[in-house]
């Protein structure tokens, strides 16, 4: 059933009703230009949008893969659903248009909603294009489980759930263009190992010289994946049980995976207008007003439209789009007409700066071709002048000249008369005065369309540090690799106003306050729910982001002395287990240290009978996760197994995964075990900005892996230990810091203590220790953790033991919930992939 997000509106002046097919990121572009041009007093505007969610930005979704951005981040979620509410918009989400009456002015939904228009706007973007390949797709037409595209939250989120489901998943990414280097990318951060297969001769051959692609190539390879030209998939492989097990080639050869990803290109989105007896070629025919071709009142934008014979698949050139058809449907400048875009790339390729515009080499014998090849470096540059003009060029890796070439391609500086000073800086604008030269109408943001004007015009209205400027604009929040060039501009443009950026110190962007201050506010004035944080501390209010952050850090200080409020927190946070994609829980009981008993396993077994409970599956943290749990069950599920909580949800101290130590391993030098189930014992549960995770070895051999933990405790005989802190081995791998060596497991378990106080207090919301212990420094650390320089750790002492001493386990809520709603099942309304049954 669709989600109807209806603004109630009593205004009853006669206003025109604009309808919207789609709400992507060209749809929703259109809406904005349109509202920014007083739209909401000439119509009323109804968007449609098939997926069960505001507008987001797609570019979000390769950080979301390699696990540098999560789907709660704001930079993802362009539009979120008050949006609409708040613009006077009417969202139809999780519909799908089905049907257009051109004559009766009518569009159908797949909910059987009928929906009038005067004027309407077709943006229904493109679709991932699947080859024709054998075993792609089951008998009913859907593909075959384990195979996707990467165009949607939903495919994300699918690639996630199986890149993480065991150790040793493999994937093949069909396609090695822009987005298949991306998934590819992700991939390889989640730790899964990924080939990528490429039909054309050089990766991004639609960008790339075959001389960049080979640096690229190597680029690409450094990071562990596997990289094949010139092949043609022709099969997916499969299993008797129709589970994918490779991919077959043109050649007769194959490669084995368990996951394929489609990457080979999209095609416009066009069923919808072709059903219609709108005029199709490769997408929707408009013209330069961007009206679809014989009618008067029908419009499309996007990956869908087809101009000039062109069709495009960047951002930069909707964005274009959408001003021009807001100025005709406004009448902010009826004459206003789009003439095509000059494609310009600056992007980020799974960590491989590229730039490239224009043509790739050169097409006439007279035209001018100056290369710099080194592949030791991964660094390629190469220019094509004709006619004293330059025609296109293409940086990899070093792209500082990106600038000042852009320019030069857009004809608005002079080109040098030594060539190779184009690519490096012998008498042309350097890297560093180019934020200065660059004209106000050069695209600094690509992602967003923010140009270098749009960014000095924000400065020029007030906003003078550079998360202001981004958070109007929104340059910076696509790929990111514009940001040093932003704040290069806001520098320039602001110059002594230039304000520091004091909220970038603040817990949470509502409240003036550093984390200690907020802290010892909430303290003094006996803060202890969120509402009256904001009332007594949030000069504007409320700020439904801050929610989640103010709730952890009220448990923090009061323990279970906060007031909890409905909305307060996650819904993992909620019903003390992991959501999962189609709606249902994952529950992962305790087993301290990874040790278990028969008793437990026989439990667990049982549970997951009586439940039907469709996967069990170890986790990387030694534990067992019962998958597949529905919200309503979770308190007779927790019953019925009689253990404790073993916290796989939310942001607390998790897991101390231990090795056997000198139980029973032959190189033993410590009892890991032993201390691994006294910390956690001590420990469990406790609130913190981010995820603990930790571990204990018994040896250097480090078969626990403590030495990536955000807290690691490594045995190296003669009684005494190593302490390791801000460890990470997910989307980060960095090694942990030592903090000191011990000579006892109490010494360790104090300590651990001390530093796990002092990072709940002093840590941002979501900073994982990784970041965390850099940022302070490990020497500072020891110096106040280790040696009490400060003489703070008394405080921290008592503080902890205040906390292990008010530890209540979440899973009792069963006894007594904390709301009639606490249990009650809110599967989503749409269907959704469920677990499956292995």
């Amino acid at each position: 059933m669709p989600v109807d997000v209806t603004p109630h509106d009593d205004a009853t002046t006669a206003k025109r009703k604009l309808v919207v097919v789609g709400n992507g990121m060209a749809g929703a572009r259109t809406v904005e230009e349109i509202l920014s041009r007083g739209g909401s007093e000439l119509f009323d505007v109804t968007m449609i949008g098939d997926e069960p969610y505001g507008n987001y930005n797609r570019i979000m979704l390769s950080h979301v893969l390699s696990g540098e951005a999560t789907l709660d981040d704001d930079d993802l979620m362009l539009n979120p659903m008050a949006w609409y509410r708040e613009n006077g918009v009417t969202l139809y989400s999780g519909d799908s248009a089905e049907g257009i009456d051109r004559f009766a002015k009518t569009v159908t939904c797949a909910s059987g909603r009928v929906i009038d228009f005067d004027v309407l706007i077709i943006a229904t973007g493109s679709n991932t294009f699947f080859p024709n390949m054998d075993g792609l797709r089951e008998s009913d037409g859907r593909l075959a489980r384990g195979v996707f595209g990467f165009r949607t939250i939903s495919d994300t989120n699918g690639m996630l759930q199986m890149a993480t489901a065991r150790d040793d998943v493999r994937a093949v990414v069909i396609g090695g263009g822009l987005l298949g280097l991306e998934a590819a990318y992700g991939l390889k951060t989640q730790g899964v190992d990924v080939d990528v297969v490429h039909s054309p001769g050089h990766l991004m051959n639609q960008q790339l010289d075959e001389r960049g692609g080979k640096v690229l190539r190597n680029k690409i390879e450094e990071l562990g994946v596997g990289v094949h030209t010139g092949k043609r998939t022709t099969a997916v492989l499969r299993t008797d049980d129709g589970t994918v097990s490779g991919v077959g080639f043109a050649d007769g050869e194959s490669l084995p995976a368990d996951m394929i990803v489609v990457t080979a290109g999209i095609r416009p989105n066009v069923e919808l207008a072709r059903s219609a007896g709108l005029v199709i070629e490769r997408g929707i025919v408009v013209d330069d007003q961007m009206r679809c071709e014989d009618e008067g009142s029908i419009y499309a934008v996007g990956e869908c439209c087809q101009h000039r014979s062109e069709v495009y698949g960047l951002v930069a050139p909707l964005w274009e789009q959408a001003v021009v058809l807001a100025d005709v449907i406004t009448g902010a400048n009826p004459h206003a007409e789009y003439h095509g875009s000059r494609l310009t790339t600056k992007l980020k390729v799974a960590g491989v700066d590229v730039a490239a515009m224009g043509v790739k080499g050169p097409e006439r014998e007279d035209d001018e071709f100056v290369q710099f090849y080194e592949p030791r470096s991964g660094t390629y540059k190469s220019v094509v002048v004709r006619d004293n003009k330059l025609i296109g060029a293409m940086l990899l890796g070093d792209i500082s000249k990106a600038n000042f070439l852009t320019q030069a391609f857009d004809e608005k500086v002079p080109l040098p008369e030594e060539r190779i000073s184009m690519l490096f800086d012998m008498g042309t604008p350097s890297a560093e005065t180019g934020a200065a030269e660059l004209a106000d109408d050069v695209q600094v943001c690509n992602c967003n369309g923010v140009t270098k004007g749009d960014i000095v015009s924000c400065v020029q209205s007030g906003c003078t540090s550079v998360s202001e400027v981004c958070a109007k604009t929104r340059a910076g929040k696509g790929c990111g690799s514009c940001k040093p060039l932003v704040g290069d501009i806001v520098e320039f443009a602001a110059g002594d106003a230039l304000t520091v950026d004091k909220s970038a110190d603040w817990y949470v962007p509502c409240i003036p306050l550093t984390k200690p201050e907020l802290i010892d506010a909430i303290k003094r004035q006996d803060l202890r729910s969120v509402s009256e944080v904001f009332e007594n501390l949030a000069p504007d209010g409320e700020d439904a982001t801050a929610k989640m952050p103010l709730s952890s850090l009220l448990r923090v200080i009061w323990g279970t002395g906060w007031n909890r409020e409905p909305g307060a927190l996650f819904v993992n946070d909620r019903v003390h287990a992991n959501i999962q994609r189609d709606g249902t829980f994952s529950v992962v009981p305790q087993m301290k240290g990874g040790v278990t008993s028969p008793q437990q396993l026989r439990k667990i077994a049982d549970v997951a009978e009586k439940y039907d409970i469709p996967m069990i599956k170890a986790t990387g943290g030694q534990r067992l996760d019962l998958l597949g749990v529905k919200k309503e069950d979770l308190p007779k599920v927790w019953d019925d197994l009689g253990m404790p909580s073993g916290y796989a949800y939310g942001k607390s101290f998790r897991t101390v995964k231990t090795c056997v130590g000198t139980d029973y391993c032959r190189f033993g030098l410590g009892d890991s075990t032993a201390l691994g189930i006294a910390i956690e014992t001590r420990y469990q549960g406790l609130e913190s900005p981010a995820k603990l995770k930790l571990a204990v070895t018994g040896c250097p051999r480090n078969c626990a892996e403590a030495l990536c933990k955000d807290f690691g405790v490594v045995a190296i005989g003669d009684g005494k230990w190593e302490i390791l802190v801000g460890g990470a081995a997910g989307a980060h791998i960095r090694k942990g810091d030592l903090l000191a060596t011990v000579d006892s497991p109490e010494e360790v378990i104090r300590l651990c203590g001390i530093f796990i106080q002092y990072y709940r207090e002093q840590a941002k919301w979501l900073e994982r220790t990784y970041a965390f212990v850099p940022r302070i420094g490990i020497e500072e650390l020891r110096a106040i953790l280790v040696e009490d320089r400060d003489g703070l750790v008394g405080g921290l002492q008592e503080r902890i033991d205040e906390a292990v001493a008010d530890y209540v386990d979440p899973w009792l809520d069963r006894d007594e919930p904390r709301s009639p709603a606490q249990f009650t099942s809110a599967l989503p309304l749409l269907p959704l992939p469920q677990v499956p049954v292995r």
